[in-house]
């Protein structure tokens, strides 16, 4: 009885080192992907009202339109002017497209209007059909 214990011991443990083996990374880098920052005059009219509608708070937008793919983040309100929203990286994985951006603050001493301010950067990229991460 000990005997066959020990070997469904042995298989169930063979078989749990060897799940290990096909076990893949998921957001393993395939290549970098090229995108176009859109300025506000050339958002897609409906893709717009969406950002002005979410603009005052943090906000991660994907929206398709043929065979363009948009991607905005915004970082919400800010007491004044000259901030940017930087693309770090964007790539593409077997299952998935990876995004993450930053938000630039003015240089100290840098003269800024004084008024508030609502950054965001909307990208456009190939359509791809692939769920977009925000990192």
């Amino acid at each position: 009885m000990k005997k066959i214990a020990r070997i469904i011991i042995c298989l169930l443990l063979g078989g749990i080192l060897v799940g290990c083996d096909v076990i893949e990374d998921r957001s393993e880098k395939i290549r970098d992907l090229d995108f176009t920052v859109v300025a506000p005059r050339d958002i897609p009219e409906e893709l717009m009202k969406e950002i002005d509608v979410k603009k005052g708070n943090v906000f991660k937008i994907t929206y398709s339109e043929g065979d363009s793919l948009y991607i905005c983040v915004g970082y919400g309100k800010q007491s004044t002017g000259g901030y940017s929203v930087m693309v770090e990286d964007l790539y593409l994985t077997k299952n998935a497209i990876y995004i993450d951006t930053e938000l630039l603050a003015p240089a100290p001493g840098e003269i800024v209007a004084n008024a508030v301010s609502y950054p965001y950067v909307c990208i456009k990229l190939e359509y791809i059909d692939k769920t977009v991460v925000f990192d």
